[in-house]
């Protein structure tokens, strides 16, 4: 599993880079603060709503701990797409929050 850590996400998201992010949480959880710009499609929608994410690009995908994201990443990889797990999650998560 590539994996990437919240740090290098939010230098991405700082400056400005072109990076998806999709956060697999449920909407309780989401609705506490995501990272800024962050798609939301949870866990259990992933499979129904792979259409709406861009094949040609990398994503990054995030949870709560890493967990059910690596879930997603499997999920994703399985189909082709290129993807990245960020590493312990919102927990681990330091920078600004969008609510």
């Amino acid at each position: 599993m590539k994996e990437i850590k919240p740090e290098e996400v939010a230098m991405k998201v700082k400056g400005n880079e072109d990076v998806s992010i999709i956060d697999v949480r449920e909407n309780d959880e989401v609705a506490q603060g995501k990272i800024p710009g962050a798609a939301h499609i949870p866990l259990g929608e992933l499979p129904n709503r792979m259409g709406e994410i861009d094949q040609t690009k990398e994503h990054i995908m995030v949870c709560r701990s890493g967990g059910r994201s690596g879930m997603a990443y499997q999920l994703l990889e399985e189909q082709g797409f290129k993807v990245l797990n960020m590493t312990g999650g919102m927990l681990d998560w330091k920078d600004e929050v969008e609510k």
